[in-house]
């Protein structure tokens, strides 16, 4: 049987802040060396898919750059399967896309060419494993059309998700997208798994209606499942996260961290693989303290600095005195002698002064945030939930703190970047 995934990457991620200023969600760097995206990606390539198509919109070249030719997953194959980048192109019919399902529907000739019996449909920007095949397996098994991926989530946080009713049989009899009361906490994952000819009729018939918003979630699930149709959802119990939070992105890094994680990233029968640049090993001084930490190829950790429950991406340099704690400092930052990066997120090339105080404790979780190439003044003192946008210099600072929710932008007009 043969399988196409469809990755949806477009999107704009708006809630986790500067670090999508300049990419799109599934290009935001994950775990210190890979990117969101790498997550589906290689869940494909273990699963022994080969046969990729990944839907982009939102500021695409970083993602673009980030896939090249596919190499790194195996994927660079020009006549059968390998990896496509497809983004949205100006024709008489076409337009934005407006929801998961036009995402889908504009680029459905493409995605149907060679006509593949199943399509698996991705969302890119999930952290989680999970072997696709023996989801195939299950879906050919019940003789569905349709197979949803469920989990269960905390009760608290299911008003999040769309929420999915079964049967005995896991056979699905409701679904409703983020409800404010959910009726259970079975959420739906954003994983599907559609026979071809099922999906083709979908598309078309959405296509159709005047009063849809074109989403799976909103608009073709509910329809279906009222409908009767062969509807059933795949029990998975491992480790999934969507990162669609500042805060959630940052616990996502503490839970990798954390003993005996549900996230292996060491595990050899299942890589994560992604593209990553020759850098020498990592260099770490006498007198430094590393505890509980991720540190990338091509790190400096110059004595007397102290990195705790922290994960650092490549060619990051934390100087003398320096103190990093539980926090996700991304490539090539520089933490000069005194600072203390506490709870934070620091993008690419972040540049922290002598002295100067990011982020801290307080009573609940406020992530402080330095955006790429951004520099905070020496002695500066940016306070928990403060955040600094992209391409910050000193000379846009008004004052040495930054208050918590404050958010500083530069002053420079693009050409001057």
């Amino acid at each position: 049987m043969n399988t196409r995934a469809v990755i949806l990457a477009g999107g704009a991620g708006t809630r986790l802040g500067v670090l999508t200023a300049k990419r799109t969600k599934p290009a935001v760097p994950f775990g210190g060396k890979y990117r969101i995206i790498d997550f589906p990606l290689s869940n494909c390539v273990n699963s022994h898919i080969f046969d990729v198509m990944i839907i982009a919109q939102y500021r695409p070249q970083s993602l673009i750059e980030h896939i090249g030719t596919g190499a790194p997953w195996d994927l660079n194959r020009d006549f059968t399967g390998g990896v496509r980048v497809f983004t949205p192109f100006t024709a008489r019919s076409t337009n934005w896309f407006v929801g998961t399902a036009d995402a889908v529907q504009q680029n459905y000739t493409f995605i149907k060419r060679g006509n593949p019996d199943y399509i698996l449909i991705l969302s890119g920007d999930h952290i989680y494993t999970m072997d696709y095949e023996a989801m195939i397996r299950y879906h050919i098994e019940k003789g569905s059309e349709l197979t949803m991926a469920t989990i269960r989530v905390p009760a608290d946080e299911a008003p999040r998700f769309g929420i999915v009713g079964v049967s005995s049989d896991n056979s699905v009899t409701s679904f409703v997208e983020k409800p404010a009361r959910p009726p259970s906490n079975l959420a739906n994952m954003g994983v599907y798994l559609f026979n071809t000819a099922l999906l083709d009729r979908l598309l078309w018939e959405d296509h159709l209606r005047t009063d849809s918003s074109h989403d799976f979630g909103k608009d073709i699930l509910p329809s279906l499942i009222k409908s009767g149709g062969k509807v059933f959802a795949y029990p998975y119990d491992g480790y999934w996260v969507d990162v669609g939070t500042v805060n959630s992105y940052w616990q996502a890094h503490m839970d990798l961290l954390a003993p005996g994680n549900n996230l292996n990233l060491y595990d050899r029968s299942w890589i994560i693989h992604t593209r990553t640049e020759e850098r020498p090993p990592s260099w770490v001084e006498q007198g430094t303290l590393i505890e509980n930490s991720m540190v990338s190829n091509g790190c400096q950790i110059k004595n007397g600095a102290r990195v705790v429950r922290s994960i650092l991406s490549p060619g990051v340099i934390v100087e003398n005195g320096a103190v990093i704690e539980e926090s996700i400092i991304l490539t090539d930052c520089h933490i000069e002698a005194g600072a203390a990066v506490i709870r934070s997120v620091l993008d690419k090339r972040a540049q922290i002064g002598k002295n100067a105080q990011v982020g801290g404790y307080s009573d609940s979780l406020h992530v402080a945030m330095v955006g790429k190439n951004s520099e905070v003044p020496a002695g500066a003192e940016i306070k928990p939930g403060g955040i600094v946008g992209c391409d910050v210099t000193l000379s846009d600072y008004s004052g040495t703190i930054v208050e918590s929710g404050v958010y500083i932008q530069t002053r420079r007009l693009p050409n001057e970047i």
